[in-house]
């Protein structure tokens, strides 16, 4: 028999998703008022004749024009839902691990805990999927990580946006802890660090950026602490490094580790444990047109 408050917060959380669903249901509709009001626009700033597919909406259109500002002049859609607070609170991250893991996988899971401000590495035990994300929504938790492994190697990672998602699912390659870099790994530090997200140009590579974006506190400026998804033909090299000047025009980079590589292949727009949530991208290697394909 569940208790008072648990019955009371999946009532909350079925509220909120259902709030959600007909938020993105009405997306299409937003869109084509979006599209009306720029033609409007457009046709007024350049003092052209009102084109013949919106005179009849005008009037309406207009009106709504005149009272917008600079923010609900631009177009919203669920993603500005999902990370609406981002910036106004420190995210909270917890770190985990698939079930049984490894003593290797247990090391390179508390180095992510340390590279990640404010995140709390739990043990996986026997939980659920389902319970695990319960849990975390009890908690107040923003994301959560969750990494995988195949024979002692870390090759999956799974960061799921909490309450409503996203989800996204990476292979991971070439895994490097601290004390296996050449010539030892530079002291981790605790402070915020700033980060540097390269080349991610596509409205995809846009949206994967945001999703590891806000797993990240916002930093102080005098921060020496950078750290680095860089993306190449859709691989994601993530490096974490120390700098110090020296003089005025020299700088010195510390690799502080670990290191790895990422590759998307799949974004889910609901949570982990919803398995029936609609698939915003999958990876599909084996296309004939794959090769020629960058998505981020």
């Amino acid at each position: 028999m569940p208790s008072f408050n648990e019955a009371a917060s999946k009532r909350r959380q079925t509220r909120l998703r259902r709030e959600y669903l007909y938020r993105k249901s009405l997306e299409g509709r937003e869109k084509s008022s979006y599209e009306q009001k720029r033609i409007i626009r457009e046709a007024l700033a350049a003092g052209k004749q009102i084109p013949t597919e919106v005179r009849a909406s005008y009037d309406k259109l207009k009106t709504e024009i005149d009272a917008e500002d600079t923010k609900t002049s631009v177009a919203k859609s669920h993603v500005d839902d999902e990370y609406g607070d981002a910036g106004l609170e420190d995210p909270r991250v917890c770190v985990t691990t698939s079930r049984d893991p490894s003593s290797r996988l247990k090391q390179f899971v508390k180095e992510v805990k340390l590279l990640i401000p404010n995140s709390t590495r739990i043990n996986r035990g026997n939980n659920r999927v389902d319970e695990l994300i319960a849990s975390c929504r009890d908690a107040q938790f923003t994301d959560v990580v969750v990494v995988q492994e195949t024979r002692g190697e870390p090759d999956g990672l799974v960061v799921c946006h909490l309450p409503m998602g996203p989800t996204a699912f990476f292979n991971l390659s070439n895994s490097v802890l601290r004390h296996d870099l050449e010539g030892g790994a530079a002291p981790m530090s605790e402070a915020y660090p700033h980060l540097i997200l390269n080349n991610f140009n596509t409205n995809l590579g846009k949206r994967i950026g945001n999703v590891l974006k806000c797993l990240f506190p916002v930093p102080k400026a005098e921060s020496k602490r950078v750290i680095t998804f860089g993306n190449d033909n859709d691989f994601i090299s993530f490096r974490h490094h120390m700098y110090e000047k020296q003089g005025k025009d020299k700088v010195i980079l510390h690799e502080v580790g670990p290191r790895f590589e990422m590759r998307l292949y799949q974004l889910r727009l609901g949570t982990l444990d919803q398995k029936d949530a609609e698939n915003e991208y999958v990876l599909r290697p084996y296309q004939n047109t794959a090769i020629k394909r960058s998505v981020l």
